[in-house]
């Protein structure tokens, strides 16, 4: 959602809001208590929905780069690890694992 159609929108609901409470309490210090809590409830949930719009874009695009790079190891013609190789792995993390505590 762009910027302007957001403030808009906001404006609307604290207006909506404000006279809302208004007419049910008869009290300008609720309204305004009321009005300012939903004006920062409203903004961390534009805030949060920018961050999720930001991070799903993020995984997109690594999930683009990794299907890229798996085709390009097809291509290459990449070998599976060594068994030789593998044993040696396996005895370097038994090793490690019976230092540790």
């Amino acid at each position: 959602m762009p910027f302007r159609i957001f403030c808009r929108v906001l404006w609307l609901v604290l207006c909506s809001n404000a006279l809302t409470v208004y007419f049910a309490s008869h009290s300008i210090r609720t309204v305004l208590v009321t009005t300012l809590a939903w004006l920062l409830l409203l903004q961390v949930a534009y805030f949060a929905s920018v961050l999720f719009l930001i991070w799903g874009s993020n995984c997109a695009s690594r999930a683009g780069q990794r299907a890229e790079q798996f085709g390009s190891s097809k291509e290459v013609g990449s070998q599976p690890p060594d068994a030789n190789e593998s044993a040696d792995l396996l005895h370097q993390m038994l090793a490690i694992s019976l230092l540790l505590p």
